[in-house]
């Protein structure tokens, strides 16, 4: 039978490794202690954040300790990884409630209970931190030279990187520092982008403590074109019901591209190998049935079995003449969002969540992307009145897939 770390590798989620027989060995005998950071700069988790919480269950499952490491404290200075400019300032009540919703979202994947993982805060320590007392006790230890070489930090460079997000590799670099001592915490996981501020952390605990510590990175789940996944119509898949209900949870993953739809089963989903491997030759309808187990597989992690058997109903039931519409997203108006002359299609798109902004809802809709109630709409000045969206509403079709209610 596969042991964890070659599965791990069959799934296609390693990339980077310091060193490899090293982590296989404690992986496999369940003898790793390894955190993963979450920023909380959001309310709820998404869909990009898939990766981590799959792979911390599947280390758990085979007897490794996971430490959910909320960064309360990094938050405070944002992380210029992959970013092209600074991250919005939080206030410590703001990132206070955004940990606390995380730790609901991530009790669906991790087991927390006593004597298993942990969620901590950095800001339990960087908060305390002396500046003096930082500089003289890790400063020594970090070359400036080394620093800017960090892809992190060049793609900031040239726009301007301010001193203060130069601090994140240190502060990141300190709270595995932190984490060895406290609570032996052996290995960071981290996305392939932190790969320069989890060597930091490796170094640091080298320099400081003459002990060894490790690092893996787990491959950004990008689609077939390279573009980050986790997205649609310019806005993150949350893992948030209020935020994406399950139905447009199942439907974004229900609507991968076929190049895409094997990968995420093999990265994402704990389906065994040989099921998903026999998937790869699937053609035509039998590449639907593949999306649709990867949509029911994803839907019911995040949101339970019966959400997911709930959202696969309803869009199996859009898809068939007089299908069960009960379960559709629905956008309720207030009577003050619809004019006397009624509120044009697309304000409603914009409304839904079914186009960015008025030049996407434009686009669509000058291509023949939208019906209304089951027609296609063309013009761009067709508007509905408070008698339309009183009542059931109207249902929107965007493209041949999503649909959604609106009314008042």
């Amino acid at each position: 039978m596969m042991e964890l770390y070659e599965e791990l590798v069959a799934r296609g989620l390693i990339a980077q490794v310091t060193s490899e027989d090293e982590i296989r060995r404690m992986v496999n005998a369940g003898k790793a202690t390894f955190y993963i950071g979450f920023d909380c700069t959001a309310d709820s988790l998404t869909a990009g954040h898939f990766m981590a919480l799959t792979l911390m269950k599947r280390l758990q499952q085979a007897g490794n300790r996971p430490i959910a490491l909320i960064g309360g404290g990094t938050t405070m200075i944002g992380d210029p990884s992959g970013r092209s400019d600074m991250r919005k300032m939080l206030t410590k009540e703001d990132i206070d409630h955004n940990a606390a919703c995380f730790k609901r979202q991530m009790e669906r994947f991790i087991d927390f209970g006593e004597g298993k993982a942990l969620m901590v805060n950095n800001a339990d320590w960087l908060l305390k931190l002396n500046y003096v007392e930082l500089l003289r006790e890790v400063g020594a230890c970090f070359s400036v030279n080394n620093m800017l070489r960090a892809e992190c930090y060049k793609n900031r460079m040239e726009k301007g990187l301010s001193f203060l997000e130069f601090n994140y590799m240190i502060m990141q670099s300190y709270d595995f520092y932190r984490l060895f001592q406290d609570y032996g915490c052996n290995m960071q996981f981290g996305g392939d982008d932190q790969w320069s501020n989890m060597l930091g952390g490796t170094e640091l605990i080298r320099k400081k403590l003459q002990k060894d510590a490790h690092a893996m990175t787990i491959t950004l789940l990008t689609d077939s074109q390279g573009n980050k996944m986790g997205k649609t119509a310019g806005n993150a898949v949350w893992l948030d019901a209020n935020k994406t209900s399950p139905y447009d949870f199942y439907q974004y993953w229900r609507n991968v591209g076929d190049a895409d739809v094997v990968k995420c089963l093999k990265m994402l989903t704990f389906l065994p190998l040989e099921e998903i491997r026999a998937m790869e030759s699937w053609e035509g309808s039998q590449l639907n049935r593949a999306k649709e187990i990867l949509a029911f597989e994803l839907t019911s992690l995040v949101h339970g079995r019966q959400e997911a058997e709930q959202a696969q109903q309803t869009a199996r039931g859009l898809f068939s003449q007089g299908g069960d519409l009960t379960n559709v997203p629905e956008t309720a108006l207030d009577p003050s969002d619809v004019p006397e002359d009624g509120v044009d299609i697309i304000s409603l798109l914009v409304k839904a969540g079914l186009a960015p902004s008025r030049g996407e809802g434009r686009r669509l809709v000058q291509q023949g992307g939208v019906q209304v109630d089951g027609r296609k709409v063309t013009d761009i000045g067709t508007a509905y009145g408070r008698d339309a969206l009183s009542g059931e509403g109207v249902l929107i079709k965007k493209g041949k897939k999503v649909y959604h209610r609106v009314r008042l």
